[in-house]
């Protein structure tokens, strides 16, 4: 009989809110797989960061926060799914912020969607991320 690899969440300092408030877990570790939810431009508050481009920063230091927590870096990352409120129009901006992040030579796959609304006001994007330990070049 097979079993199943452990989980465990992760929650970095600072992020206890998220699991206290709204019951997810910023990541969830399965064996050497790191599943980071879909993170927002949103300080430790939970206050919402209003410029545009800052906020796309927060996104991607909310996502790196989670894998530090675990463990990973973003050389880790194998999958990266975006959200915005201004689809195709906030890309370019976003592509500038994200690869200040996300560098080569091997890139993670990428898909990005066009969204209606988000949970709270004032979000325009939201990130989310799969990093694989060891995923790096």
């Amino acid at each position: 009989m097979k079993t199943a690899p452990d989980r465990r969440m992760i929650v970095p300092p600072g992020m206890e809110a998220i699991v206290e408030r709204f019951h997810y877990a910023p990541g969830v570790l399965v064996g050497d797989t790191l599943y980071v939810s879909g993170q927002v431009g949103r300080d430790e508050t939970l206050t919402v960061i209003a410029d545009r481009e800052a906020q796309f920063e927060q996104c991607f230091r909310n996502v790196g926060k989670v894998l530090d927590a675990a463990g990973f870096s973003f050389a880790d990352i194998v999958e990266l799914e975006t959200w915005f409120l201004d689809f195709p129009a906030d890309l370019p901006l976003f592509m500038q912020v994200k690869d200040r992040f996300i560098k080569g030579p091997v890139y993670p796959t990428w898909t990005g969607f066009g969204v209606a609304s988000f949970s709270m006001p004032g979000i325009v994007c939201e990130v989310k991320v799969k990093a694989v330990r060891g995923g790096s070049p």
